[in-house]
């Protein structure tokens, strides 16, 4: 099992617990999700901060930048300016799954909790065992 927080976040990964053998949180909440679901939400985050670090040279100091994703099961908002921004994801129902999540991460809690699940799903099922 491999686990990292921060201020205002926290990450843990076990491929081995079933079903969810992930977990985030926020500061006063946490979710256990799939490892399905914990991947195509770390791979959506990891898509609109590369999207937003391919626009923050265009940005003005005080320009406010919005950019959404979707890509299911997630829906997924990233809001700031150049220099910090928040994150907004939501797990939608699909296929028989009866459950709905709706998480939100506060700059500067966003890029640090982006920063350790591309970290945390990086590595292998192997190497987590």
């Amino acid at each position: 099992m491999i686990q990292q927080e921060g201020p205002g976040w926290r990450l843990a990964r076990d491929p081995q617990r079933h079903p969810y053998g992930a977990l985030i949180g926020g500061e006063t909440w946490a979710v256990e999700l799939t490892e399905s679901e914990a991947g195509a939400l770390a791979s959506l985050i990891q898509d609109l901060v590369d999207h937003h670090a391919a626009l923050r040279g265009q940005l003005m100091d005080e320009e406010l930048i919005t950019l959404e994703l979707e890509r299911i099961p997630w829906w997924g908002s990233l809001e700031g300016d150049r220099e910090g921004w928040s994150l907004q994801m939501i797990l939608r129902p699909e296929d028989g799954c009866e459950r709905g999540v709706e998480v939100f991460w506060p700059a500067p809690a966003a890029a640090a909790v982006a920063a350790a699940m591309r970290t945390l799903w990086d590595f292998s099922t192997d190497q987590l065992n």
